[in-house]
């Protein structure tokens, strides 16, 4: 007999494995790891926008005094927010009328059930993560801002979370060209010169970068760069099954190799204390409505499995990149 109801199924099968897709989702990137092990992964409860809250500014009313001088009490403006619009995808699940009737028992069903939704699990993981390296551009400007758009190789233009930058420096990334600010194409004799010389300007007391991405090539000379000092592994990442080094006290992971979405010749110098992932929490790898969705014209049924949010910035002069 044909398994009784269907659509209830695939809903709820979503359902129970949504916190595994987005545990799933999560380990599959090293950038999405880190932000979702220091909490960086946060809800965002709706509004027409996602607001970011920042800090622009010191308080301006430090002064030195002596006696009865008069101090400084004016009111300052040191907060604002950044916005950013909501980013939707969703990946379907299908299933014929004719497979429904092949898949008779409810074993056979789950079976071939389990066997989509692997599959759409894994295209939402691959598809988000090359998503983190985006600009925002993709599929008509509806896919989120990534590594392109927040941490820019060209850090003087463009707007971010409704911000020109080009008009406040202090939303502006480091960006360093090896060609043409230190001199020469980076090799494996002076990646460590060139990573010194980017990493010196993104620490602010205490504040320092804390994992840095890399496509094949730059991974490579910085690999090479340490291999008679191999006690620079990361074993942290290895145990969370990424590809990584150390530098200083940043991780540097590999992410190119296939479907790594690191754009050619590049490292990201992240401090992810200020990049947040953020989601709506009812759309977080969930099923979308409960209710049975028929093809009008078609003898068919499907379940979509969603997600709503954007990535977003709180500080973009601690973030760097280095690149050709």
């Amino acid at each position: 007999m044909a398994v009784p109801n269907l659509s209830e199924i695939v809903t709820t099968t979503i359902e129970n494995r949504s916190k595994a897709v987005a545990d799933n989702v999560s380990k599959s990137h090293a950038l999405l790891d880190r932000l979702e092990a220091k909490g960086k992964a946060k809800p965002a409860d709706g509004g027409r926008r996602i607001l970011q809250e920042i800090e622009f500014a010191e308080n301006g009313t430090f002064g030195w005094y002596s006696g009865y001088d008069t101090i400084n009490i004016s009111p300052q403006e040191v907060f604002s927010a950044a916005e950013f619009d909501w980013k939707q995808a969703a990946v379907a699940v299908s299933v014929s009328g004719l497979e429904q009737l092949m898949n008779t028992g409810e074993e056979q069903f789950i079976d071939l059930l389990e066997s989509r939704m692997s599959n759409a699990e894994r295209t939402m993981k691959n598809q988000m993560g090359l998503a983190v390296y985006g600009d925002g551009t993709a599929a008509g400007g509806k896919a989120i801002g990534g590594m392109a758009l927040l941490i820019a190789d060209a850090n003087t233009v463009g707007t971010v979370g409704n911000i020109n930058r080009a008009n406040w420096s202090f939303w502006r990334n480091q960006s360093f060209s090896a060609v043409g600010d230190y001199g020469g194409a980076m090799t494996n004799a002076n990646v460590l010169s060139y990573m010194a010389r980017t990493w010196l300007t993104l620490v602010r007391g205490n504040e320092k970068p804390d994992l840095i991405l890399a496509d094949n090539n730059y991974y490579r000379l910085y690999w090479e760069s340490l291999l008679p000092q191999q006690r620079f592994m990361s074993p942290a990442m290895a145990e969370a099954g990424f590809e990584s080094l150390k530098y200083q006290s940043a991780d540097v992971v590999f992410d190119g190799g296939i479907g790594g979405g690191c754009p050619a010749n590049h490292m990201f110098f992240l401090n992810t204390e200020y990049i947040y992932m953020r989601h709506h929490p009812k759309r977080r790898y969930v099923a979308i409505g409960e209710q049975q969705r028929f093809s009008t014209n078609q003898d068919a049924m499907v379940q979509l499995m969603g997600w709503a949010g954007n990535m977003t910035l709180s500080g973009g002069l601690m973030q760097g990149v280095l690149r050709a």
